[in-house]
């Protein structure tokens, strides 16, 4: 009856842990990558790497495994001492020797008490330590990765990883291994016990084992796969609230807020049944233990009397063996249920590790120097660059020119011509697959990443800002700068009007991403920003787009300001903001179509000037 019912509510079997790894794991051109994941896919492994946390605190773990054998000992000790007095005192009368004996039996539950609450502190201590340190380790790692290992994440799965997986670690460090070890230890000792005082009452106490596993592997197999779809369900209304909640100004502009309610409700009501089938049969756990506790103790109660009233055993021996039973069910029941936690902690854990052995940006050569001065002499030499080697051709194929110091370079061409792959390699997030990309003379391999990086600066179409207040934003620029120099960088920016206007001024708090102002505003401060920086060599991504005309002129008078006696490269889709330019690069396909002045290249009526032609129609 029971099969009939519950199987109409089974869920399809989850893919098996191997399964999952293949579909997880993201490709990878570098084996050993490869190989670091398939140490992280190994359990073993993974609790191997954990002790290596665990063991900088090797001592005081060493006390915490003491504390526990301490507490299963008195845990055994205490039915085994009211036996005896069972055994021994009841028919006497009392007198000192029992008064001795109540205080023996107090002390014991007083240091069974003691010991419990020191191994707890002290687990609980080891555990927020270790996951500290996992948890430091994992967000230095992810700040040594290189940009193309992020382009191919999603943001929310790495917050994860540094969140939900390490909190998984967290709660079994607290709990589940210690009364994992615990169950153990008094399961044994328990065991060790019974056998001693009586193999008959003892075999008797291991009939409901085989019941207990049946029962336990019968409830599992169908909780299991319901708790993850429960879960999976879960997540995906997690994503919808997320989504709606950003689209919330389209839903209403559209009128679709009903259906949006209706969706919901569909995704909450499969919550609401998996989460309901989910917890009654796991409610099906205790019920079975309870019953098996209780066809226990009928079985030593019933058979145990039998051989009291014979005399092979004592009162007091039935006695131990009915706590005894108890305590030899419960860390089995208990076993069962952290050993599932384990499990998920150890999954936790692979997560983590998995992002550890990712290999980090490649280390500069040992002969690279530092950058202590930047003219901003740029050249390219027969460059070519592909982001998946063999796949899709070169994006960026035999491309040189050079730049001289001061000049503003502009990067113009379709989506997807190479623009913004060829400033990615000016900064070094990635490296030339071959040629030569030289700052004044030098080959930027031999020169440091991060030295390099401190004498460039960045003003990008999506303006980025963090959350604190707007002189904090503008001094990331350069950290060690004054206030009136950051108050300087943006009077230059045309921010400073801006800035007087709001509020709290320049300690005027942003929230996450400039929130609280305009977009235009967001990118004054962007340029302020790098003006603080005063680079050498000036990135510039459409900086103006999407900007009223007023701002604009606002913004392109602070980024001529910016402009001055720099090297600048401008990524622009609008022909008419970099007439100036010194040089234009024309990019199609990953090549120079064209190379010249604003003039020159018009006088070459080729696809520079039917492009700026095409747009002077359109704006007319």
């Amino acid at each position: 009856m029971w099969k009939a019912f519950i199987d109409p509510f089974r869920v399809a079997r989850p893919p098996t842990l191997a399964a999952r790894e293949q579909e997880d794991t993201p490709s990878s051109d570098h084996s050993a990558v490869t190989s670091n994941k398939k140490r992280a896919k190994n359990w073993r492994g993974t609790l191997s790497r954990i002790w290596t946390y665990l063991a900088e605190r090797r001592l005081k773990l060493f006390m915490v495994l003491f504390m526990v054998l301490l507490t299963s000992g008195f845990t055994l000790l205490g039915p085994y001492l009211v036996g005896i007095a069972i055994d021994d005192f009841l028919e006497r009368e009392g007198g000192q020797l029992w008064i001795w004996f109540l205080v023996g039996l107090g002390v014991v539950y007083l240091l069974n008490s003691i010991t419990s609450w020191l191994q707890n502190v002290w687990m609980i201590e080891i555990a927020q330590e270790t996951v500290y340190r996992m948890r430091s380790d994992l967000f230095a790692h992810l700040h040594r990765l290189p940009i193309p290992f992020f382009g191919k994440r999603q943001q929310g799965e790495l917050m994860s990883r540094v969140t939900n997986d390490i909190e998984n670690v967290s709660a079994t460090l607290n709990s589940s291994a210690i009364q994992i070890f615990s169950s153990v230890l008094t399961l044994v000792g328990t065991l060790v016990v019974m056998l001693l005082l009586s193999p008959l009452l003892t075999l008797l106490t291991f009939i409901v084992v085989p019941l207990m596993a049946f029962g336990m592997r019968w409830i599992t197999r169908r909780t299991g796969p319901l708790f993850r779809e429960r879960q999976r369900n879960l997540g995906e209304l997690n994503g919808y609230i997320e989504e709606t909640l950003s689209g919330e100004k389209i839903i209403k502009a559209f009128g679709r807020e009903q259906q949006v309610i209706d969706e919901f409700a569909e995704r909450n009501d499969r919550i609401r049944f998996s989460g309901f089938w989910a917890q009654t049969i796991s409610g099906l756990i205790p019920k079975l233990m309870n019953g098996l506790n209780n066809l226990s103790f009928a079985l030593i109660a019933g058979v145990g009397g039998l051989l009291a009233i014979k005399g092979s055993i004592t009162v007091g021996v039935i006695v131990i063996f009915v706590e005894y039973a108890r305590q030899f069910t419960r860390p089995l029941n208990d076993l069962a249920n952290q050993w599932n936690t384990l499990l998920s902690a150890i999954a936790g854990a692979e997560r983590v590790f998995e992002i550890m052995d990712e290999d980090i940006e490649e280390a500069d050569e040992q002969q690279a120097s530092e950058v202590t001065q930047i003219t901003g002499k740029v050249e390219f030499r027969d460059v070519s660059f592909a982001y998946d080697t063999g796949e899709g051709g070169d994006t960026l194929q035999h491309i040189s020119f050079q730049a001289e110091p001061g000049e503003m370079i502009a990067l113009v061409g379709p989506t997807g011509a190479g623009k913004t792959t060829l400033i990615q390699l000016i900064s070094r997030f990635y490296d030339a697959d071959q040629g030569q990309v030289l700052i004044d003379g030098q080959d930027i391999r031999n020169l440091r990443r991060a030295s390099l990086r401190q004498h460039m600066a960045f003003v990008l179409q999506d303006s980025f800002l963090f959350e604190g207040t707007v002189m904090d934003n503008i001094r990331y620029g350069r950290l060690e700068a004054t206030d009136d120099e950051v108050r300087q960088a943006a009077e230059l920016a045309n921010a400073h009007s801006f800035i007087q206007r709001l509020p709290d001024g320049y300690e005027q708090v942003l929230s996450r991403d400039g929130g609280g102002i305009s977009q235009g505003q967001r990118q004054l401060l962007t340029i302020a920003r790098a003006m603080l920086a005063d680079p050498a060599i000036l990135v510039l991504d459409e900086a103006t787009s999407s900007i009223d005309t007023v701002t604009e002129i606002r913004i392109q008078e602070g980024l001529q300001r910016l402009m001055e006696g720099r090297t600048s490269f401008v990524i622009a889709h609008r022909l008419n903001t970099i007439r100036s330019a010194d040089q234009i690069l024309v990019l199609q396909d990953g090549q120079i179509l064209e190379h010249g002045s604003h003039d020159q290249l018009l006088e070459q009526g080729g696809f520079y000037s039917e492009l700026f032609h095409s747009q002077l129609k359109v704006s007319s």
